[in-house]
């Protein structure tokens, strides 16, 4: 597990006041019983603890699961280096 998949499944955790270990890379938030508004500050924690900015498209919320959204920020962190 990468570095950045660890922390997004800690803040998914802690947000969600989940077992870490519940948390699978083809989980969706609402799968995860995150509602809506707790995914919306799950996102801010994430954009805030990498210091980036996730496109919406990137935040499926009902259909976008925690894989996509590691690979979302994983691309946002490499662009940022590239720039």
């Amino acid at each position: 597990m990468s570095n950045v998949q660890q922390e997004i499944f800690e803040i998914i955790a802690k947000q969600a006041k989940i077992d870490i270990a519940t948390i699978k890379a083809d989980s969706t938030l609402k799968d995860l019983g995150v509602a809506s508004l707790d995914a919306i500050e799950v996102i801010f924690d994430i954009e805030e603890h990498f210091n980036i900015n996730l496109p919406n498209e990137d935040t499926d919320f009902e259909a976008g699961t925690v894989g996509h959204l590691v690979e979302a920020v994983q691309r946002q962190i490499a662009q940022k280096a590239h720039s």
